[in-house]
């Protein structure tokens, strides 16, 4: 490092050393063709037989049927009651209605399943084909990220090889769900931090003279500026929150970090009262590239509603979902207003029409509208409803109740395979479940990330317990609704960076064979392959593989995972 900086270095690099000069030990073609390779594996092992089976699985049933509605139509109808049976039969035609559906999840997520049907047709390889090259393209993401935080390409493919064989990514990435392209972009969105925190850092060293502090002032403002890896995680934010709301946690919990890593960044190289500083110097600025470029992509996201509002308007506005302003109570799983007389119609739903650019206003009105009836979908209508797989999110990290999302069950012996003993029968099922080892290995990995980025100091641990906390903890208020482990998927990135980092911190920095060093290669790299041969042992459960009963109850450990 000393040599490319063109002075001599008599003890650790300075900060203007490390901002300036990130070594490079790896040959970044090699890098690059690992993580490709690494990408196209994850690809194969997910498009692998990935039209079975062939039907709807749990909630595909609404969102491909949307998706398909969304692309053709502009905007998402209803349908028919038999529509299932149709699609699979090859019909599409004759199966929706003329009114808008009430659809309770923003559109990007679907937009993209909606994709895949339109190139590859409306069956089920159709419409779980974007999950499938989304959850690749989260390995190789995966990989990237963690290989600039640790500065090692090996821990960047091991990053990339936990992400690869986890049942609950693997799962998700053949299902026609919206789970998946939430942790995609959410993962994408704190990389682009990540990068921006070393280019901001490269910036400062460039514009601030060697070995002179700042001691007065606020530092080179035009740092602070343009930063064009905060805009690119705007958008991934934007479409983050455009395809479920749940990533407004996450983005405002590394909103402030950037913040704080702002502060740092002026700290080092001499600004005093850094913090109070950055927060107008670089906080704000921060704030429009975030917040604001996220707010205008997913207004945008919804564009098909904004040019068909008036249909939502006029069907929408007298059926069952509106707004409840009073308090209300479960009747069964029915949520009932304690104050009918208080329910609120659509307020756009009888203003006279408008057209060209005065229908804006009108149409982002009824869009307020159309939110605040989702609002209540979400924090009423659902506390009143129970479902057989809603699992408690404080147990999420122990994979407590994992969901099954298709089974066929009492095949016979001699039968469609099936080579049970007599007495006995086959089954197949789809269980969406991550890989147990990963799972408890990494509670104990991000206990291990607490403990070093409070105690040492070092903020790479900081991104895996502020990511896992702003993903897992906001859950934790609705407990009392049905929620799935599924939804712990966005903060799996976060886990397997805790892991990795953990298996960086085992292995040691020196490249020199040590005690420690073949220790720590020992016990990291036996539980890599644990994982691996984890995955293997669960892969039919995962991919609607023939198992006799008894092969069956061998992979079901307790009984809440039936």
């Amino acid at each position: 490092m000393s040599e490319r900086v063109g002075q001599p270095v008599t003890g650790a690099p300075s900060a203007w050393q490390r901002a300036r000069c990130r070594l490079q030990v790896e040959d970044p073609f090699i890098s690059w063709s690992a993580t490709i390779g690494l990408g196209l594996l994850a690809l194969f092992l997910r498009l692998w037989n990935l039209g079975s089976p062939r039907e709807f699985e749990f909630d595909e049933t609404y969102y491909a049927k949307d998706a398909w509605s969304l692309v053709n139509n502009g905007f998402v109808r209803g349908y028919v009651d038999d529509a299932n049976d149709k699609i699979l039969d090859g019909t599409t035609k004759g199966l929706w209605t003329d009114g808008p559906s009430m659809i309770v999840h923003p559109e990007v997520g679907k937009y993209l399943i909606g994709a895949g049907e339109r190139v590859f047709g409306m069956d089920p390889f159709g419409w779980r084909v974007a999950s499938a090259v989304v959850g690749s393209l989260m390995v190789v993401v995966m990989v990237r990220l963690a290989r600039r935080m640790t500065g090692s390409t090996l821990l960047g493919l091991v990053a990339g090889v936990l992400l690869m064989f986890d049942g609950l990514e693997f799962v998700l990435s053949r299902l026609a769900l919206l789970d998946i392209f939430l942790a995609f972009f959410i993962l994408c969105a704190v990389t682009a931090l990540v990068c921006d925190r070393d280019w901001y850092r490269a910036r400062l060293a460039r514009l601030v003279p060697d070995g002179q502090p700042v001691r007065s002032g606020w530092g080179p403002v035009r740092a602070t500026l343009w930063r064009p890896w905060l805009l690119v995680s705007g958008l991934c934010w934007g479409l983050a929150c455009g395809t479920k709301w749940t990533a407004v946690y996450p983005l405002a919990a590394f909103g402030v970090l950037v913040w704080f890593w702002s502060a740092g960044a002026r700290r080092s190289f001499g600004v005093r009262w850094a913090i109070p500083k950055a927060a107008v110097g670089d906080a704000l600025p921060a704030f429009g590239y975030l917040v604001l470029v996220a707010f205008v992509v997913y207004v945008t996201s919804w564009t098909g509603f904004l040019v068909h509002h008036r249909e939502y308007e006029d069907h929408l506005s007298s059926t069952q979902y509106t707004q409840f302003t009073g308090s209300g109570h479960c009747d069964g799983e029915t949520f009932v207003s304690d104050d009918p007389d208080k329910d609120a119609r659509w307020s756009t739903a009888t203003e006279p029409d408008q057209h060209g650019l005065s229908a804006i206003p009108q149409a982002l009105e009824s869009l307020w509208d159309y939110h605040r009836d989702v609002y209540v979908f979400h924090t009423h209508f659902l506390n009143c409803s129970t479902h057989t797989y809603q699992s408690q999110p404080s147990g999420w990290l122990l994979l407590n109740r994992p969901v099954g999302v298709a089974a066929d069950t009492g095949i016979q012996p001699g039968t469609r395979g099936c080579t049970a003993p007599a007495g006995s029968d086959c089954l197949r099922q789809v269980l969406l479940i991550g890989t147990p080892t990963l799972w408890w290995g990494g509670i104990v990995a991000l206990l291990f990330a607490v403990a070093m980025w409070v105690g040492a100091r070092d903020w790479r641990f900081g991104v895996a317990v502020v990511g896992t906390a702003s993903t897992w903890l906001p859950w934790l208020q609705y407990d009392t609704r049905p929620i799935f482990l599924f939804y712990a998927v966005a903060m799996l990135p976060f886990v397997v960076l805790a892991l990795t980092l953990a298996i960086g911190w085992l292995i040691g920095p020196s490249r020199e064979l040590t005690a420690r060093r073949t220790a720590g290669v020992i016990v990291s790299g036996t539980f890599v392959v644990l994982v691996v041969m984890n995955f293997a042992w669960f892969w039919p459960i995962f991919t609607n593989g023939l198992l006799t009963h008894g092969a069956w109850l061998d992979r079901i450990w307790f009984s809440r995972w039936i």
